[in-house]
């Protein structure tokens, strides 16, 4: 069973950036699925990026070109640098994997079969 642990959210103004980072155990990042999701009050969770075993990335259109998902196979770590962050960007981030897709990501949460315990990303104005 892969175990996430993220870290690295935090408060920041808009326009400022941050960069988090979510280590997997249990199972080698090169092997399947990673990708970041988050939660807004009231609102639905939603995907924010993912990155396939292969390398091949995937954004949400809200942040094409502010955010980036990266991550480090040898040290088994995902990240996401975000820049240019705004007010609605505010909500938990959640880092998750789905080692039960043969290949590709899916973009339903459901797909997703372990996932962090989230960290708070707060943007102000």
């Amino acid at each position: 069973q892969v175990e996430l642990v993220e870290s690295g959210g935090g408060s920041v103004q808009a326009g400022g950036s941050l960069r988090l980072s979510c280590v997997a155990s249990g199972y080698p990042t090169s092997r399947y699925c990673l990708g970041w999701f988050r939660q807004a009050p009231g609102k639905d969770r939603e995907r924010v990026a993912t990155i396939d075993p292969n390398g091949p990335t995937n954004y949400a259109d809200s942040v094409k070109g502010r955010f980036t998902i990266s991550k480090d196979n040898a040290e088994n770590t995902l990240y996401l640098q975000m820049d240019n962050l705004k007010p609605e960007d505010t909500g938990i981030y959640y880092c998750t994997a789905a080692t039960n897709v043969p290949y590709g990501c899916p973009s339903a949460s459901f797909a997703y079969n372990a996932w962090g315990q989230g960290t708070q990303v707060t943007v102000s104005s």
